[in-house]
């Protein structure tokens, strides 16, 4: 098996910043056009969909969100939701009755604080309930085109691996 140039490339470079950069590179060429699995029409959406992936795969977040965003259109309605109902529509998601808590914990504020809008900041996202940087990167990403690292335990390990970072966190 022949080994790839940008993987001899990786051996040879010593800093972690140049490692981070011929990774980066690499995955650009491999991923050029990258895209959220998760259907979504506004911030608000993503939001409730990312809270709703968590230990669930896109494809179910995505049957239930139709029927979800029809019977909840906006922060107020998620806010006001019965927990039963808001529970009921999304069982199949897995963990539905924290997630039903924290999006109505989450919509409650939004209300509140932010006139029933997602806020564009890493700090105003992760001062949510139920919101952390995962969640907050994907938002800002996705609905502000913000960049951001997307780092989940998987993202992690592997950093980890190839020495990009030694921190046991995926928030530093």
């Amino acid at each position: 098996m022949a080994v790839s140039t940008q993987s001899q490339a990786f051996r040879r470079v010593k800093s972690r910043k140049q490692k981070a950069h011929v990774v980066l590179n690499e995955l650009s060429r491999c991923y050029p056009r990258v895209e959220c699995g998760l259907v979504y029409h506004n911030p608000l959406e993503l939001l409730i969909a990312t809270i709703l992936s968590a230990q669930c795969t896109d494809v179910r977040v995505n049957k239930v969100t139709p029927e979800l965003f029809a019977a909840f259109q906006n922060a107020s309605d998620f806010a006001d939701a019965s927990p039963t109902k808001l529970e009921e529509a999304i069982r199949s998601t897995g963990f539905f009755r924290n997630k039903a808590r924290n999006i109505r914990a989450c919509c409650q504020q939004l209300v509140e604080l932010y006139d029933g809008q997602v806020p564009g900041s890493l700090a105003e996202l992760v001062e949510l309930p139920g919101i952390g940087r995962k969640t907050a990167n994907v938002v800002l990403g996705e609905a502000f085109h913000v960049p951001g690292l997307v780092v989940d335990t998987h993202v992690k390990r592997l950093a980890n691996k190839i020495g990009l970072t030694r921190e046991k966190t995926p928030e530093k």
